[in-house]
C-alpha cells in the first residue's frame, strides 16, 4: 500500500469515527462518548480509535466541529439563495425546524448543540469555550440576517436584533424538547405560530 493511499484510509477512519460520534453525542452526550462504544460500533480496536484523538477531549472537540458543519449543510444553505433580509431569515426557520424533525439518522437524539450545552454550561475547559463559540457564530450570523431585513425595510427601523435571536432561540430550544421529550405531534405547528409573533409572514 503506498503511503497516499495509507493516508487517504486513515482520514475515512477518521472521517467514520468523528460521524459515529455525532450521533452518539445527539444521544448520550459528549460525556458519554467512550472509546469501547466507538470501537465496537465501528469494528476497530480501541487503539484505533484513540489512535485518531489522542484523548477524550480531541475527539469532544472533533465531534462538535463536524456537528458545526452539518447544522450549517442543513439549516443555512438550503436557505441561502433566498433574498437577503427577512425572506430568508424565515426560510432559515423552515429549515431549522426541518432540521429537528427529520435528521435523524445523523442527530437520532435530537440537536446535540441543545445537549452539549446543557452538559457544558457549568463547566470550564476547551470543550465549553468551542461550544460557547459555535453558538456565537450562529446568534450573530441570524443577528446580521436581521439587520440586513431592517434595511431593507422588512422589518421596522428600531427592531433590536439581539432580542429577535435571543427569542429565537427560545423558540428553538423549546421545539428540541417537544420534540425530543414530549412526542408532542403539534410541536412544529406550534414553532410556526411562534415565529408569526417574532416576524411576520412577508415584507
Amino acid at each position: 500500500m503506498s503511503p497516499r493511499s495509507t493516508v487517504a484510509e486513515a482520514r475515512r477512519t477518521r472521517s467514520r469515527i468523528i460521524d459515529r460520534s455525532v450521533a452518539l453525542a445527539s444521544v448520550d452526550g459528549l460525556e458519554g462518548l467512550t472509546i469501547g462504544r466507538l470501537a465496537t460500533d465501528l469494528g476497530l480496536s480501541k487503539a484505533g480509535v484513540l489512535g485518531h484523538f489522542g484523548t477524550k477531549e480531541t475527539l469532544q472537540l472533533a465531534t462538535l466541529e463536524r456537528a458545526s458543519i452539518l447544522f450549517t449543510t442543513l439549516v443555512w444553505e438550503p436557505a441561502a439563495d433566498a433574498e437577503p433580509g427577512l425572506p430568508r431569515l424565515r426560510a432559515v426557520c423552515e429549515s431549522w425546524i426541518a432540521y429537528l424533525e427529520h435528521a435523524r439518522e445523523i442527530f437520532p437524539g435530537g440537536c446535540l448543540f441543545t445537549t452539549a450545552a446543557v452538559e457544558f454550561d457549568a463547566h470550564d475547559g476547551p470543550v465549553r469555550k468551542n461550544l460557547a463559540r459555535l453558538l456565537l457564530v450562529w446568534r450573530r450570523r441570524l443577528a446580521g440576517e436581521v439587520r440586513l431585513a431592517v434595511e431593507a425595510g422588512h422589518l421596522p427601523a428600531d427592531t433590536d436584533a439581539e432580542q429577535i435571536v435571543h427569542e429565537l432561540t427560545g423558540i428553538y430550544l423549546a421545539l428540541n424538547q417537544a420534540l425530543q421529550l414530549l412526542r408532542d405531534p403539534l410541536a412544529a405547528t406550534r414553532t410556526r405560530r411562534s415565529l408569526d409573533r417574532v416576524l411576520p409572514q412577508a415584507a
